[in-house]
């Protein structure tokens, strides 16, 4: 390596990343994923410098702003590969331009907050609420929520859809015929909810998982591993989805992530079910 080349700072790093946003898409996807690359390298780098307690705290520091560029770089991707900025800015594919992204779309992302407390982003978009990422709508406790709903109906009366919160995007998937209440799923993904409408005030309440799939526990050389037990319904032998976890609460998160990705109409209505290793 030639010894002239100076070491990049943190300052030009972020140069760097907000120059890949003025790429054109096809570029800025492998260029942003060898920039990934690079920060690791260096927070790996900055982690093995740790050699005093100057040194300690500036590796601590190199890896902080490193992981922030991360985050980042991830939060972006999400914006554009999964399509949701709380307005739905990109809405559809495809898409020719990155929108303009301000302070404070950084600053009132509940994305990228998510993002920062190291939650994997969903690969669809969340419901919204008045504009904004909806995340413990479905990821939440299952109580009654209190909201502004009102009912989409075709030329002939019968209830297509609702509005719920300002966001339109909400389906009816079953009209119970008392002209109250609903059973609606944000489009057509995700878990199903209980839809009361009121002329004074509606409730919304996420309905209990109908499905069950299991989770093996398996122990090998003191070493403990999860698989996902993946049937369709009769469709098929079961799969084995292998879940990169070493804890029970972690091979939940990651097998409900797994669903979400692959069948995110089932996402938010399975429960798991711990199968242990036979004695």
């Amino acid at each position: 390596m030639d010894q002239d080349v100076q070491t990049l700072d943190a300052e030009e790093l972020m140069g760097f990343f907000e120059r890949i946003d003025r790429l054109p898409p096809e570029d800025a996807a492998w260029v942003g994923r060898l920039f990934d690359e690079c920060v690791r390298a260096r927070t790996h780098e900055a982690e093995l410098m740790d050699g005093g307690d100057g040194a300690a705290g500036a590796s601590v520091s190199e890896a902080q702003l490193a992981q922030v560029v991360l985050d980042a770089a991830e939060w972006l991707r999400t914006l554009w590969n999964v399509g949701y900025m709380g307005s739905g800015s990109l809405p559809s594919r495809p898409r020719t331009e990155f929108p303009i992204v301000e302070m404070e779309d950084v600053l009132k992302s509940s994305l990228f907050a998510r993002i920062r407390e190291g939650k994997r982003p969903l690969p669809f978009p969340p419901p919204t609420r008045n504009g904004l990422p909806w995340h413990d709508l479905i990821e939440g406790a299952p109580e009654s929520h209190v909201v502004n709903a009102e009912m989409i109906r075709d030329e002939n009366g019968a209830t297509i859809g609702a509005i719920i919160e300002g966001c339109v995007d909400w389906l009816v998937v079953k009209d119970v015929g008392d002209g109250v209440g609903y059973v609606v799923q944000y489009r057509g993904k995700g878990p199903l909810f209980a839809l009361s409408v009121n002329p004074f005030f509606s409730t919304l309440q996420r309905v209990p998982p109908q499905w069950e799939r299991q989770i093996r526990v398996q122990e090998r050389a003191g070493v403990r591993s999860y698989l996902l037990i993946w049937s369709s319904e009769g469709k098929g032998p079961a799969r084995e989805i292998p879940l990169p976890a070493a804890t029970w609460e972690r091979a939940k998160s990651e097998a409900a992530y797994w669903v979400a990705k692959n069948h995110p109409e089932m996402y938010g209505q399975i429960r798991f079910e711990q199968q242990l290793p036979a004695q």
